[in-house]
């Protein structure tokens, strides 16, 4: 399967590993490295980006709806397993395992918040810690935006938080057992 393409028309991409939103021109040359977690990695003239897969159809794939099966809980508050359902759809651009398989993600809290007035109706912000496979990593905002993105698509959610933290440290032995067998670890 060919995966060097042409762009369409112009797509809003994020910058590798800068995390930097910027757009691609139509009839930019791109070659498809990686397509998980609803998104595509791909290689132009100027760096690697992540294009969203609502935007599939400018690299001449399928447009990937990226839309969260959930409802919010009687509180109205966020479903905690869809966000981590979420944070499964979020990948490293070089390594085909989800950042809670690979035993990236510390934590996840929502936290309630008063709403906007006049309805006062509780908002709810999502934080969650995180660390990467090494502290020289570049793709640190690249992930931590694609997750945030990711949590915000969850109804019930209004803001998100998504912090880099180098402490613990991580390992191997933090990749889950899913993730050992995707990466032939065992």
């Amino acid at each position: 399967m060919n995966r060097e393409r042409t762009l369409t028309r112009e797509v809003i991409a994020t910058q590798i590993p800068s995390g930097e939103k910027m757009p691609l021109s139509p009839n930019t040359r791109v070659f498809i490295h990686q397509t998980l977690g609803g998104s595509y990695t791909v290689q132009t003239d100027f760096g690697l980006f992540r294009i969203d897969g609502k935007d599939g159809d400018a690299v001449g794939e399928a447009a990937i709806d990226n839309k969260v099966d959930a409802t919010t809980l009687a509180d109205g508050a966020p479903d905690p397993e869809a966000i981590w359902a979420q944070l499964r759809q979020v990948f490293d651009p070089e390594i085909p395992v989800n950042i809670v398989d690979l035993g990236l993600v510390y934590s996840m809290d929502i936290e309630k918040q008063n709403g906007p007035a006049p309805t006062d109706s509780p908002a709810y912000r999502i934080n969650v810690a995180m660390t990467l496979t090494a502290p020289g990593c570049g793709m640190g905002p690249a992930i931590a935006e694609d997750a945030k993105s990711k949590i915000l698509l969850v109804p019930g959610v209004n803001d998100a938080d998504v912090r880099i933290t180098w402490d613990p440290p991580w390992n191997q032995s933090m990749i889950s057992e899913e993730g050992k067998m995707k990466l032939g670890l065992i």
